[in-house]
């Protein structure tokens, strides 16, 4: 973990903090203008000619104040004790997000280790099906699921790399606008011995011209964790569209399904880390733990775009993820 990324963390700490104080501090300053207003307002009403005027009971003793010094006492009273809530409320509300800093200082540094060391048996992987690939005769029935397990093993190391810089999103090298379609397929295509099996037809429908300057290895990710979750609420025989388009300024994922809908949790909450919805499917029960819809989530955020529930109801469900669109600047440049 780098000094910059520290940081980084260090400053969003500050800025929740110094934010709940402030929220802290109005609140608290608008009940003590309430209460000196209550007691000021009593104060008056005593002070009326009706009340100075009417003889004290047997045993009463009446004290009679000046209005302006009571008004100055209050509105003094009242100054310092706002001031006082509000710096009792910073204080308390840094301490208490203090513990938030450090655990995002940990999540990091566990994301940074633990990727960075599945990236040397990765490679020796990778390295040994390269080996078996070659060793293998022409004609080698065997040679495409060889071929199949080599990419998968080249999108784990894609994956790790993209962990790695989840973990310190400083070290992300610019990228060259690149057609969203392409992980996109990569994602679906993966996903067809799942859909096999499940029974449910994948189709995808995507635009080569909508390009985005988000990572491969990240598209993919997203599109495997958003059709993954749609295959795991889809009834056998049911289909599962993808589609990749262009709206505006925004370059969308769409993924479509047409199970009986989110139940069992709010579908503003299923973007939630470690949320899950009611499992619609038997055989898919448990499957998840709630985590891949929330790195959508992450990834699209942190490259200035979102992912919402779209539509859900007894005929389906779409999410789309929305990020900004990219142009080509060769494309550009020739049109200059």
């Amino acid at each position: 973990m780098n000094g910059a990324q520290e940081d980084a963390d260090l400053r969003e700490v500050r800025a929740a903090s110094r934010t709940v104080g402030l929220q802290l501090a109005i609140a608290s300053g608008a009940l003590v203008v309430a209460a000196i207003g209550v007691a000021f307002f009593f104060v008056l009403d005593q002070l009326r000619p009706s009340e100075l005027q009417e003889p004290p009971k047997p045993g009463e003793h009446k004290i009679y104040i000046d209005t302006t010094e009571a008004m100055i006492a209050f509105v003094v009273v009242g100054v310092l004790a706002v001031a006082i809530a509000g710096v009792l409320s910073m204080i308390v509300t840094r301490r208490a997000v203090r513990p938030l800093g450090r655990a995002l200082t940990l999540q990091r540094e566990f994301v940074a280790d633990a990727s960075h060391e599945l990236r040397t048996p990765l490679a020796v992987l990778d390295a040994r099906l390269q080996v078996l690939q070659r060793g293998l005769p022409d004609g080698d029935p065997s040679a495409a699921t060889v071929a199949e397990l080599r990419d998968d093993a080249r999108t784990l190391i894609d994956v790790v790399n993209d962990l790695l810089l989840a973990a310190d999103p400083e070290r992300e090298a610019a990228v060259e606008p690149a057609p969203m379609a392409v992980p996109v397929a990569r994602a679906v295509e993966a996903l067809q011995v799942l859909a096999r099996d499940a029974e449910v037809e994948l189709l995808l429908d995507a635009d080569p011209q909508v390009l985005t300057t988000i990572p491969p290895a990240s598209l993919q990710r997203c599109a495997t964790a958003l059709v993954d979750n749609a295959l795991a609420h889809s009834p056998s025989g049911t289909r599962v569209t993808i589609g990749v388009l262009r709206d505006g300024a925004d370059a969308v994922l769409r993924v479509a399904d047409e199970g009986p809908g989110i139940s069992g949790i709010d579908p503003s909450r299923i973007f939630d880390r470690f949320a899950r919805a009611q499992p619609s499917v038997p055989r898919r029960a448990g499957a998840g733990f709630g985590i891949g819809l929330a790195l959508v989530r992450e990834i699209a955020a942190r490259h200035g775009g979102g992912v919402a529930v779209e539509t859900t109801g007894p005929s389906g469900t779409v999410l789309a993820m929305r990020v900004p669109a990219s142009t080509n600047p060769r494309a550009t440049a020739g049109a200059a």
